[in-house]
């Protein structure tokens, strides 16, 4: 079973956990799970720290090399650790991590996976490639997406 994730970046510290939670639920008990993450700070992480957790496997897909760059500085250590744990990593040929380049890693992930997990308050996006686009993208291409929203999540 392949499992991609897509969710808010800005989570609050104290919603971290009840997302954690959430997506371990939201995850198959069989063996063969292989999780696809961009590794965006937030449920991305989050999530790929999971299925590590559980035996699975980790594929990355990065918008562009300068994505942990990007990141700021104390988002590197978790970041670098679960990229360092990843069975496979794509880097997507954009020069810079923008928009078009995190809205392509997106399309990347959903057609590699069997279904999506979405942390997602449902709200529309911030902007183009938002968390909600990637649901709604999903969806159009007939990949199942599990939202995930627990009671007392918050974004930052």
């Amino acid at each position: 079973m392949r499992v991609g994730i897509t969710g808010h970046s800005n989570l609050t510290t104290p919603s971290l956990p009840l997302v954690g939670r959430g997506i371990r639920a939201a995850l198959p008990p069989e063996p063969g799970l292989t999780g696809v993450s961009c590794l965006a700070p937030g449920a991305d992480q989050v999530f790929a720290r999971i299925v590590l957790d559980l035996g699975g496997r980790l594929e990355v897909v990065l918008p562009a090399a300068d994505y942990r760059e990007r990141l700021r500085p104390p988002q590197r250590p978790e970041f670098d650790a679960l990229l360092d744990a990843a069975s496979s990593v794509r880097v997507l040929p954009f020069p810079r991590s923008e928009r078009r380049a995190y809205a392509a890693a997106s399309q990347e992930v959903i057609a590699s996976v069997d279904r999506m997990v979405a942390v997602w308050d449902g709200r529309p996006a911030d902007g183009a490639g938002g968390t909600a686009d990637v649901v709604a993208s999903a969806r159009r291409h007939g990949v199942p997406v599990q939202v995930v929203w627990p009671s007392g999540a918050e974004r930052g």
